[in-house]
């Protein structure tokens, strides 16, 4: 699958003046959801720095935390913490 605007990550917190803790749940993997470019719609509100929960897998549920590395125009990349 694919992100969609239907299922936006979901912000639960300001960090700061300049980054923002998110919150994100889906039935893809969390190896397709930690690929460059998956967040690229929501490019205007994520920004490099800025953390997101995420809870994907469906009914087999995993909880990782991602933090945003790039976020421009025309890129959202992601790493997944450890």
């Amino acid at each position: 699958m694919a992100y969609e605007l239907a299922n936006p990550v979901k912000k639960i917190s300001q960090m700061g003046d300049s980054n923002s803790m998110w919150y994100y749940t889906d039935g893809d993997a969390i190896g397709t959801i930690d690929d460059n470019e998956y967040f690229l719609l929501s490019k205007e509100e994520l920004t490099a720095g800025d953390v997101i929960i995420v809870n994907s897998g469906g009914s087999n549920g995993v909880v990782d935390i991602l933090i945003i590395t790039t976020s421009s125009a025309t890129q959202v990349r992601s790493a997944l913490l450890s």
